[in-house]
């Protein structure tokens, strides 16, 4: 059987689809990765991946469309966007995306698509070549939701190749702990995190023995938002833990700091955690499930995009706190690794989630659904 898996070009989307890519090969079936840009990182797992759109930039995409729409825009800044950028930046980056999925599919056959939410080019694909689509939910949004609003904004892309509108998906998988985000159709499916390779300085392969230890990361995707790692730092003399910074951002480079906060550059975060009381990040959702899924509590800054969205469902799980970039205090980093009601629902998710159908468990589902 032949696979396609479509994800837009981004880190954060297609991470979540290797574990079932790498089930389906390992179960003896060929997988193909269609995506483009930062997606191209899924090669460095082993599987094989076709750069659709080798001109695509992302982000003169999202501020092309952004800045056609100044009111929309301020909103999806504030995270109070919904939908409605979200849908409009996909849609674009859907239709420079297209052609080469398409011609892509058309060359490759596949007996199976499966694609995530903001990755319509894939069901686009499967409806030309009459082949089955799946949804691969990999954020905390409705997968049903951003697939149809972001579809509808493509009726010209579809017409473009023969196809009317978005077919009907032959079945969805969904990620995310029920405590959460509710209950959701689809298949549930154990998220598995997966982080870019890097190498792991000895001393952060074991916790530290005087004190918590705190990762600070960022996110992978430039943009107007606000890091936490500045109000980490200034906290940091205050807070009796080890903190961490991942890539530390151009305001942290070069400035003094505190005895007890140390640097690296690219590591595998998820393979670090275990050695972690608390994780403080920018809300996104790579970094959230990875978090949920080892059971460290976290503290999230709410911004653009998806992020207030994500912190303050993970907030109202109690599993971390979500508090503004610009507010982060020492009380807020001692209650991350001191609470013991943080640390105990965050350990509640932990389980729920290693409760879920491994990947591979997915499996014959998806060769019925081929067949």
């Amino acid at each position: 059987m032949r696979i396609f898996v479509a994800s837009a070009p981004l880190l954060g989307h297609v991470f979540p689809m290797i574990p079932l890519a790498r089930a389906l090969r390992d179960a003896g079936h060929e997988v193909l990765v269609a995506t483009a840009g930062h997606g191209l990182a899924a090669r460095r797992h082993d599987l094989p991946v076709e750069d659709i759109a080798p001109n695509l930039r992302f982000g003169r995409i999202a501020g092309r469309v952004l800045l056609g729409h100044p009111l929309i825009a301020r909103a999806e800044l504030a995270g109070e966007g919904g939908l409605r950028g979200l849908s409009r930046i996909f849609a674009a980056v859907n239709d420079e995306m297209a052609d080469g999925a398409v011609a892509l599919a058309d060359r490759y056959e596949p007996d199976l698509v499966v694609h995530e939410p903001l990755a319509v080019f894939g069901a686009l694909a499967a409806a030309r070549r009459g082949a089955p689509a799946v949804v691969h939910e990999n954020s905390l949004f409705d997968p049903a939701e951003l697939t149809r609003s972001t579809a509808a904004r493509l009726g010209k892309t579809f017409q473009r190749h023969g196809v009317p509108s978005l077919p009907a998906s032959a079945g969805s998988m969904t990620i995310s702990p029920t405590s959460v985000v509710g209950p959701r159709s689809g298949m549930p499916m154990r998220y598995e995190p997966v982080s870019v390779p890097g190498e792991i300085p000895d001393w952060l392969r074991e916790p530290p023995r005087s004190c918590p230890r705190i990762l600070v990361s960022r996110s992978t995707v430039d943009g107007p938002w606000e890091s936490p790692m500045v109000a980490a730092v200034t906290a940091a003399p205050e807070v009796d833990a080890e903190f961490v910074l991942v890539r530390p951002d151009d305001s942290i480079i070069g400035r003094e700091l505190a005895d007890n906060v140390r640097t690296v550059d690219w590591i595998p975060i998820n393979d670090v955690l275990p050695t972690c009381a608390g994780i403080v990040h920018h809300g996104g959702a790579g970094s959230i499930f990875g978090a949920l899924a080892g059971g460290t509590p976290q503290l999230m800054t709410p911004g653009a995009g998806d992020r207030k969205h994500n912190a303050q469902l993970v907030a109202r799980r109690g599993a971390g706190l979500a508090v503004s970039a610009r507010d982060i205090v020492a009380a807020h980093l001692k209650k991350l690794v001191e609470d013991p009601a943080l640390t105990a629902q965050a350990h509640e998710v932990r389980t729920e989630m290693a409760a879920m159908p491994a990947p591979e468990e997915l499996v014959p589902r998806l060769e019925k659904l081929a067949a």
